[in-house]
């Protein structure tokens, strides 16, 4: 076999359902000169036969197997096995487009400037079928590591494609629990260019046996560990010591549930700005999340973004306050439909309860006995 170009990494666990299909999509590819190496992260299906047939049927796939260890030790692991110019990314239960490395490799080529790269592809749901959907392209040039949440330089990691060279200059994937592709992002715009294509690369699976969708305690790791990677960009940006001491210690962690307690646990490392910032930018990547995963916040969860909004919020551009006060009534207006009339009201000042009461409406013909507990509570906790 020839010496490869691209490196194509994906870590599997407990994918018999996916992997045939995932790899097929790279090993039928225009460009042949590729290696796919797969780390079966410690499966306990049928994922490892499966990878055996397929490294006996092609050369070009290897297969690395370790205990169970999570993602990031999945893909420290394969890093091992690759030293190819360019870094592919693939999960387990995701297709390539045929041309998808090809085009990829054109646009690395005609932009020297770009250290890593992405773009779109269709959704499809857990059964292989197109839902219609499509994956959104986050603005890579508006990334902000001091907004709230942080805008960050996003490109889906399903048809990711870095620079090599790039990829080792900047340190690699850090063992973050989650996020760890937000942190790498951030890393790897501070000395280079990164672009999101508007083109189609392939199919993403939506489903909710996805690690950030599977609860709402993940969806609060997930939360936690973006913003600490765009606090960690803050800090290097500002010339200032990287937050690598929380990172290393992630394991600390493991045992953190509410929100509260992952703010706790980082707080000591924080200076008294950055702790009120990461508490309501990680609250509002709950919020954000929720819009589209399958959990909703819960109770706890409101009272902790209600204070940290009060903690915080006049302090962000006025832009930042409108968009964070358009995302709470949005999941007020969700939970007030739900029956949660008093979490909803912990998300929106009382000036804006005309408003909730408005959006209540238009989803649905409230029943007057839930349109008078809204009522009710607005007007029970307006100022005297």
């Amino acid at each position: 076999m020839s010496e490869p170009i691209v490196d194509i990494l994906m870590p599997a666990y407990n994918a018999e359902a996916t992997i045939r299909q995932a790899v097929d999509s790279l090993r039928n590819q225009t460009r042949s000169d590729i290696r796919i190496v797969v780390v079966d992260d410690g499966s306990r299906d049928g994922t490892g036969r499966i990878l055996a047939e397929l490294a006996a049927e092609d050369p070009r796939v290897v297969v690395l197997t370790q205990p169970n260890g999570g993602i990031v030790a999945a893909l420290t692991r394969g890093m091992a096995a690759c030293s190819a110019p360019f870094l592919a990314r693939l999960d387990a239960d995701d297709m390539a487009a045929p041309d998808r490395l090809e085009r990829q490799l054109r646009h690395m080529a005609e932009q020297p400037d770009c250290v890593a790269l992405s773009g779109s592809g269709g959704h499809m749901d857990a059964q292989g079928r197109p839902t219609g959907g499509r994956v959104r392209l986050a603005r890579v040039d508006r990334a902000d590591p001091a907004w709230v949440p942080a805008r960050e330089p996003y490109l889906p990691a399903p048809f990711l494609l870095i620079r090599r060279a790039a990829f080792d200059r900047v340190g690699g994937y850090r063992p973050l629990v989650v996020a760890e592709d937000s942190d790498l992002y951030w890393r790897l715009s501070e000395i280079g260019t990164l672009r999101n294509i508007d083109e189609n690369f392939g199919n993403y699976r939506v489903h909710a046996a996805s690690i950030s969708s599977a609860s709402i305690r993940n969806g609060r790791s997930l939360a936690f560990w973006s913003q600490i990677a765009a606090l960690s960009a803050r800090r290097r940006r500002a010339g200032q010591p990287d937050l690598d001491g929380i990172i290393a210690d992630a394991h600390r962690y493991a045992s953190a549930v509410s929100l509260q307690d992952f703010h706790r646990a980082a707080a000591p490392a924080l200076t008294d700005h950055e702790s009120t910032w990461l508490a309501l930018a990680m609250g509002m990547k709950l919020v954000t999340l929720a819009f589209y995963r399958p959990y909703e916040l819960e109770a706890a969860d409101c009272l902790f973004i209600r204070d940290a909004l009060r903690a915080a919020a006049a302090g962000l551009p006025a832009e930042n306050r409108a968009e964070i006060a358009d995302h709470l009534l949005g999941t007020a207006t969700r939970l007030a439909i739900r029956g949660r009339v008093a979490d909803a009201l912990k998300l929106v000042s009382p000036g804006r309860y005309p408003a909730l009461l408005g959006r209540i409406s238009f989803r649905l013909a409230l029943p007057d006995s839930l349109r008078d507990r809204v009522k009710k509570a607005a007007g029970r906790a307006q100022p005297a």
